[in-house]
């Protein structure tokens, strides 16, 4: 597909006139898509720091290789700077349909100044399906199928080295901010997992009337959690060490087969949301807690 192109997006549809070579992204979430796709990103907003980012904002998980390519800040803490915008002088910018990092509500005065936006919605979408969308839209094609590419390599590459558990695991959100879950067959997470040979487990059909709340987990009480865990093997979300420990402490799952065989592993602080970045952390961590077994 040459140029120019008609771009249909989330927000409607604009037409580029070149291949962008400034993008600037207004969507840290997407941010790390964006870098192993080897676009030309020149800036992005950063989240507030915290335990899951560098000190600027940037996720941990791909902050080293925004900073080995000269990526500045476009704007500190989510807080949407249309000045910061213009400033940048980008022929592309990225933006969120949903989200804490979603500036929708901004786009058409993004296009009253004639600055692109390319609106995408990550909430639903796997990073693969993202990185070829904004491969279209970008003339990245190439980029976006070779970052796949490469990422299936190595999957298949640490798959061939472990002796996946023969019995179910579970992956579960174990007091995060209060919450308890756990993840869905059809999650990013256990999606992963499942190329890696494992067979994940989801919440029981007997607990389905206890969920509170379901997305790519199940939310359910605490009181709940040793009954809805099914696995033999457990994989902490957002997990550290620190968690584990907590996981195995707690009374209330002592008779848990994956608590009195000490199967319980961390799936590392950037598990919350599957990029190409942090998807290869997770695959090593699993790796790590396999292979010690």
């Amino acid at each position: 597909m040459g140029w120019p192109r008609t771009i249909v997006h989330a927000a409607g549809k604009f037409t580029l006139a070149n291949r962008p070579l400034r993008i600037i992204s207004t969507t840290p979430s997407v941010t790390g898509i964006l870098l192993s796709m080897n676009a030309p990103v020149i800036a992005t907003a950063a989240t507030t720091p915290s335990g899951l980012t560098d000190q600027k904002g940037f996720f941990s998980q791909w902050a080293q290789v925004a900073d080995e390519r000269g990526v500045q800040v476009l704007y500190p803490n989510l807080n949407f700077d249309m000045e910061a915008v213009i400033g940048w002088d980008p022929d592309l910018v990225i933006a969120s349909a949903t989200g804490a990092d979603s500036i929708l509500s901004h786009v058409a005065e993004l296009q009253a100044q004639g600055i692109p936006t390319l609106v995408v919605n990550y909430s639903n979408r796997s990073w693969q399906a993202l990185a070829i969308e904004i491969g279209r839209a970008t003339g990245l094609e190439h980029q976006a199928e070779e970052a796949i590419r490469r990422f299936d390599t190595k999957v298949a590459q640490v798959a061939a080295t472990l002796a996946a558990p023969r019995e179910p695991v579970s992956i579960v959100g174990y007091n995060i901010s209060g919450s308890f879950s756990i993840g869905r067959p059809e999650s990013p997470q256990a999606k992963l997992l499942q190329s890696l040979g494992l067979t994940v487990a989801g919440l029981p059909e007997t607990l389905k009337s206890q969920v509170s709340r379901s997305s790519d987990f199940d939310f359910i009480s605490r009181e709940n959690l040793p009954l809805a865990i099914e696995g033999s093997h457990v994989f902490l979300l957002r997990g550290t060490s620190r968690e584990v420990d907590a996981f195995l402490a707690d009374p209330l799952l002592g008779n848990a087969t994956s608590v009195k065989m000490h199967q319980v592993y961390p799936l590392g602080p950037t598990s919350f949301r599957i990029d190409y970045y942090s998807g290869l952390q997770m695959i090593h961590l699993v790796a790590d807690a396999l292979r010690a077994r």
